[in-house]
């Protein structure tokens, strides 16, 4: 019997409403809602239009997919997820979004069932940092620049440089993922019910620093708002909270110790292209970096009006110097799961896919952002039985940038 459940978390998952859905296959709204309320079941001929949309295979929709037989929308509570967005976003795209979650959580649940996982220092630097953050007396701005000081440290990450960034917050427990979000989202995170902490990054950035000033901004409120009900925040609130992240961004990629070394070697203050090999060493915006020495007083507020003016004057908040020369980290830690588990024959990815999943791998390289290439690797000829070395394979023996 056809599961009109599977056919809803797909939709949901993709973004499409039933209106948007009946239009690809040619019915009426009417029609997509019997179907996912048991009303109806589509005929074989529609059965393969949704496969098709959705790069599933057709026994997807007759047994209970990996949400229903595991139960992860209860993992998932859609007001925590903070988003880094130049908009607050619809109830729609967060229930997206949020299955989009449940999907992911699944998938890790799936691969690491029979693998040990380290103890995530994250949740403990979260709670150092929240237990701080309640007991402290001083100002807000000064307990978030010490929060990203505690981070830094806890993190383990280089006093002078940030080519670890990214390699170490997914060391620390953090599940990192790109997807193609939109372009009025840079970035969201959130923890789930489980204590399982998620950064997803949209992937058209084009600018590494950009890129690192995000996963700053989500490192913040992973660790400074846990927990807290993003969705029912007013404008003002929501800007208040971004405000914070900011700071913290800022203060964690830029240590006040090394950077203030820095500007002392810095000529012309207002001038941006004096802070280009600052750029290159920090892999920061040049726009981070005068907000920072701003903020640590190397600037006073008229000399900060005139370098943000340089910025504009130049074209640098389109395009700044170097943006195409500085290498974007990109996620590693989930292929690095991949690897161990199907090399080590834990998981037969071609059995993951057709019997456990039922999809293709254009389903994992929407929920991932994994490309096709790394999941074809793994994929044994049904008819060789051969056995392949583990060195037929060609495996990263640490993260990197790409």
């Amino acid at each position: 019997m056809f599961i009109g459940d599977n056919l809803a978390n797909l939709r949901i998952m993709h973004g499409y409403s039933r209106k948007q859905l009946s239009e690809m296959l040619g019915v009426t709204e009417q029609t997509i809602w019997q179907y996912e309320n048991g009303y109806t079941s589509p005929k074989i001929q529609m059965v393969n239009e949704l496969k098709r949309i959705f790069n599933v295979r057709s026994k997807y929709f007759y047994e209970q997919d990996m949400l229903l037989s595991h139960k992860h929308s209860t993992n998932i509570d859609i007001t925590n997820i903070a988003y880094r967005s130049k908009l607050l976003n619809t109830i729609s795209k967060t229930q997206s979004e949020a299955k989009h979650i449940e999907f992911l959580d699944a998938f890790i649940d799936y691969m690491t069932a029979k693998i040990r996982m380290p103890l995530l220092k994250i949740i403990q630097l979260r709670d150092e940092i929240i237990d701080d953050l309640q007991h402290s007396t001083e100002e807000r701005v000064v307990q978030i620049r010490k929060a990203a000081r505690i981070a830094r440290e806890k993190l383990e990450l280089a006093p002078d440089h940030n080519d670890d960034l990214l390699f170490a917050i997914e060391k620390s427990g953090v599940f990192v993922f790109e997807k193609a979000i939109g372009e009025e989202i840079d970035a969201y995170s959130l923890w789930t019910q489980n204590n399982r902490p998620y950064i997803i990054l949209g992937n058209l950035k084009y600018s590494a620093a950009r890129r690192n000033f995000d996963i700053a901004h989500e490192l913040g409120h992973l660790l400074l708002h846990y927990r807290l009900e993003f969705s029912n925040l007013d404008r003002k609130e929501h800007k208040i909270i971004e405000n914070e992240a900011n700071t913290f961004a800022c203060a964690f990629l830029l240590p006040k110790e090394e950077f203030s070394r820095d500007m002392g070697r810095i000529a012309r203050i207002t001038n941006p292209d004096s802070y280009l090999d600052l750029k290159q060493k920090w892999k920061t915006s040049l726009q981070v970096l005068g907000y920072r020495a701003a903020q640590l007083e190397f600037m006073e507020s008229k000399e900060h009006r005139n370098f943000y003016a340089a910025l504009h004057r130049k074209g640098y908040l389109q395009l700044e110097p170097l943006d195409s020369d500085i290498s974007v980290q990109r996620p590693m830690k989930m292929k690095s799961i991949i690897d161990l588990v199907a090399t080590k024959d834990i998981i037969d990815i071609r059995k993951m896919l057709d019997r456990d999943w039922k999809v293709d791998i254009a389903f994992f390289y929407k929920l991932t952002g994994i490309e096709f290439n790394f999941f074809n690797k793994y994929l044994r000829a049904e008819q060789d039985f051969e056995l392949f070395s583990v060195a037929d394979f060609p495996r990263k023996s640490s993260y990197g940038t790409n």
